[in-house]
């Protein structure tokens, strides 16, 4: 019987989460000009960073965290326009893909890049598509904090993979494979677009309705003729592990964590030639932010080797700075870099934003996919 590991859990109380701290950094004179202090806002549910990652962060800089936790996006959003009027507020963590709400509504402004090192990250986390993303109006307005991926689960004996593995492995029918309706729907889009099999650019459909239904006909209509093959659909980590180790699939479009979970059982993750699909949070910088030398301070301490490897592990996620990996648990620092080398980090597809449009449209034919 096979147990399933909880990959947050499992880094929370690895060596770093543990509470090794990074050594002491020099001081910022700048840093500690004003307050000494930086009003955080950002996610609840995750104890590590209150008992573990703040107290590292101070005790590097002598900066103090003022942390307020929000349950998600639309939260910290209402509260951030509040602090336009109120104060007290200096830095917010979104995902990448909200960053353009938040600069059209003049809640953020842009980081300086003098203070910061972008060269601090690992290749296409600061650059590429993310630094475009990143981007408004020809200003960085949101720096990357932690991330993960959706990419090939496959059984190392039995899968049947293309050289180099293709997301066109998911559907070629000689293998059983386990997905997410959705997720699968945008694979195969993203696959028949790298082939030429589509009348525009997959990525055109997540701007317009009607390109979207233009292309996800011919994308549903192609995924329903490999139904066959697919054995287990899942939702979360206990359905995805079932559909490998109980119902016989021998590839996946799965997390990260479902590949670190089933390691020991003969599986491992692989990131397609198209690009491993790539969720990403980072930090924003509010328009009227009082301490924004401390801001700087915290930005670049999150791109450091060691404080980048304890806001991944309390988020049991992917570390944004080089070397950040090697500072984590070793048999998490192992199965990170097997998965992902340098070329396979520049080539990550990051999920572009999804309007509510495009949500309700998806779930549609997600449904379609399923009943077909």
């Amino acid at each position: 019987m096979t147990t399933t590991f909880n990959r947050r859990k499992f880094l929370q109380t690895s060596a770093i989460g543990a509470g090794v701290l990074a050594a002491p950094a020099i001081i910022s004179s700048k840093a500690l000009a004003s307050s000494g202090e930086l009003n955080f806002m950002g996610w609840a549910g995750y104890p590590m960073l209150a008992e573990k990652v703040f107290p590292a962060f101070t005790a590097a800089t002598g900066i103090t965290v003022n942390f307020s936790e929000q349950p998600g996006q639309d939260d910290m959003f209402a509260q951030a326009k509040l602090a336009l009027s109120t104060g007290g507020l200096d830095v917010v963590e979104p995902t990448v893909d909200r960053v353009g709400g938040w600069a059209s509504n003049g809640l953020i402004q842009g980081w300086d890049l003098n203070k910061l090192s972008l060269d601090a990250y690992l290749p296409g986390l600061a650059d590429g598509a993310m630094g475009d993303m990143a981007t408004v109006d020809g200003k960085r307005m949101i720096m990357l904090s932690v991330w993960g991926t959706e990419a090939l689960v496959y059984s190392k004996a039995d899968a049947k993979l293309s050289t180099p593995p293709s997301l066109g492995d998911l559907f070629s029918g000689e293998n059983m494979a386990c997905l997410r309706p959705h997720s699968a729907l945008a694979a195969m889009g993203r696959y028949m677009d790298a082939q030429g099999k589509l009348p525009r650019p997959f990525m055109d459909g997540y701007a317009d309705e009607a390109a979207m239904v233009e292309i996800w006909d011919l994308v549903l209509a192609e995924a329903i003729k490999a139904k066959g093959s697919i054995v287990q659909w899942w939702s979360g980590e206990n359905e995805a592990q079932a559909g490998f180790l109980t119902n016989g699939a021998t590839i996946g479009l799965n997390w990260d964590s479902t590949g670190f979970n089933l390691q020991k059982d003969g599986f491992g993750y692989a990131a397609p030639v198209e690009g491993a699909f790539a969720w990403n949070q980072g930090l924003v910088l509010m328009a009227n932010a009082t301490n924004t030398d401390q801001a700087h301070e915290f930005a670049k301490w999150i791109a450091s080797p060691d404080g980048s490897a304890m806001w991944a592990t309390a988020f049991g996620a992917n570390p944004v700075a080089k070397g950040g990996a090697d500072k984590m648990d070793p048999a998490v620092s192992e199965y990170y870099k097997s998965a992902f080398d340098d070329a396979a980090l520049k080539n990550l597809w990051w999920w572009p934003a999804q309007e509510a449009w495009f949500i309700a449209k998806r779930g549609e034919y997600a449904d379609k996919f399923k009943s077909a």
